[in-house]
Order: structure tokens, then sequence, then C-alpha cells
């Protein structure tokens, strides 16, 4: 059993675990509100340039772009998983781990993995193909270093090399939600009931300055990058949101934890006063008889 000398150590130790993960948790609520409002900025551009391309390519006639098309190759693609440098966020790299190795464990393809953020990669390196681990200047990528990365994997597609690039990360839902996914980036093509749905939404021909194919030839790579960058801003937002409510939770139970044992040392304490009280006493009950 404890005594009281340790109890008031653990109870030092837990109060500075305390002043920490308050600490830690002030931080991630700030970053959050930054990293939130970027993706609430960026989501609705990104859904209605791919909106309008889908539309554009759908009603245009005798128009290809490498981006939109199958390469024929439908054995290999590149899988980007976006995840974080720094642990201590609940679940959010467990959660991105187990669907990204559902993912695998499911497709018939030959992936070859890259990766943003470490933690993933620790996990699974073992397990696939792995392809090149980028690293930025500062902790978050700039969407130009994005675009970087897009063209790099964009030229594995054209070239023929893979087939298919997707991304795997987690959506951001809200401060304590998000949804782990993986997303398709390449080709940007649509199905065939996507363009029948489109072609009856829009029956007619749109007036267009410049000429489609060069509104096509400018938006599309456009849209790849800006999908691309909003998967990244989405995996921040998701990570400092799951940050933030672990160290809530953290928070919360070194409270809990310096009140019982602040209450458990108490008790030591009274009933080492009541001993001694007891003793004299007793012993000075010992002297009168």
């Amino acid at each position: 059993m404890a005594n009281i000398k340790d109890l008031k150590k653990k109870i030092k130790s837990t109060k500075g675990t305390l002043k920490i993960t308050s600490a830690m948790k002030l931080v991630s609520a700030a970053k959050l509100a930054k990293a939130q409002q970027a993706i609430q900025s960026s989501r609705p551009y990104a859904n209605e340039l791919e909106l309008t391309i889908k539309t554009i390519s759908a009603l245009v006639e005798n128009y290809s772009h490498k981006y939109l098309e199958e390469n024929g190759n439908n054995e290999t693609e590149a899988l980007l998983v976006i995840s974080s440098n720094k642990g201590l966020c609940g679940g959010y790299n467990a959660q991105l781990t187990k669907e990204v190795r559902r993912y695998l464990a499911e497709t018939d393809k030959k992936v070859k993995v890259f990766f943003i953020g470490k933690k993933v990669k620790e996990l699974i390196q073992k397990e696939v193909n792995v392809g090149k681990f980028y690293t930025f200047a500062k902790v978050d990528p700039t969407f130009i270093e994005m675009e970087t990365v897009g063209k790099e994997l964009a030229g594995l597609f054209t070239s023929g090399e893979v087939g298919t690039v997707k991304v795997a990360y987690n959506q951001f839902n809200s401060a304590i939600s998000f949804t782990p996914m993986v997303k398709q980036l390449l080709p940007l093509s649509l199905d065939v009931e996507e363009r029948k749905e489109l072609e009856e939404k829009f029956p007619f021909d749109f007036k267009y300055e410049p000429t489609p194919k060069q509104i096509l030839d400018a938006l599309i790579p456009e849209t790849f990058s800006t999908s691309l960058y909003t998967s990244l801003l989405d995996g921040i937002a998701s990570e400092h949101g799951s940050r933030m409510a672990a160290m809530d939770n953290a928070v919360t139970n070194c409270k809990e934890a310096i009140k019982s044992q602040t209450i458990k040392m108490n008790k030591l304490r009274q009933a080492a006063i009541t001993t001694e009280l007891i003793e004299v006493v007793s012993g000075a009950e010992s002297l009168n008889g």
C-alpha cells in the first residue's frame, strides 16, 4: 500500500502532466480554428471545380485529356497516405491505418504506397511496397509543395507506370469527428451513369470563352492539384481536432487522478493522526491507571 510520501510524488507528477496536456489542448484548439477555416474555405471550391470539369467534359464532344482517360494499366496503382508526424492525437493514425490495411487487403492491384507523415508509414512499411516519403520545409505543406507532389504522382499515371492514383486520408467532419477514406484522384473519368445524368440535366450546350478545350486544358490539372491539397487540409484539421479531444480527455483524467490520490493521501494522514492520538490517550490512561 502506498504511503503518504509516495502519494505526494504521484500527485506532483500528475500535476506536471496536467500542465502539459492543458497547454497542448490550448495549442491544438488554436491550430484547429485555423485549419478548420482553411478546409471549410477550400472544400466548396474544390467540389465546384470538380463538378464544373465533369459537366463540361460530359457535354463537349471530341475532347480528350490524359487525366480523364484510363491508360490501360489495370494492374498497378499509386496510393498516397496522408498521416501525422506526431502522436498523442487519439485514434487519428490508428483508424487511418486500419482503413489503409482494409483497402490493401480488398484490392487485387499491385499498390505502391507513398507517404506524407511518418506515423502510418512506421506501422505498415513492412507490409507494403513503399514508394517515396515526402518531407517539406515546414510542418504543413503549402499548395505549391503539394502541387509538386501531385505532378510527380500524375507523371506516374501519364507514363503508364500506374493505372490509378488514389489518396488515403482522414476527412474532417467536426472537431471531434473524422472519417478515414480512400479517394481516387486519377483518372478523373466519369462513369456511364454520371455522364448520362449530366447530359439529361443539361440538354443544351454552353457558350464558352475561350474555347472548351482551352478551359479544360487549364482547369483539369488545377482540379487534380486542388483535390489533393483539399485532402491534405482535411487531414490537418482532423489531426488537430483529434489531438484536442485526446488532450481534453487527458486533462479530465489527470484531474480525476489528482482528486482520488489526494483523497487517499488525506485518509492515510487522518489514519496516522488518529493512531497517534490513540497512542497518546492510551499512554495517558496507563499512567493514570
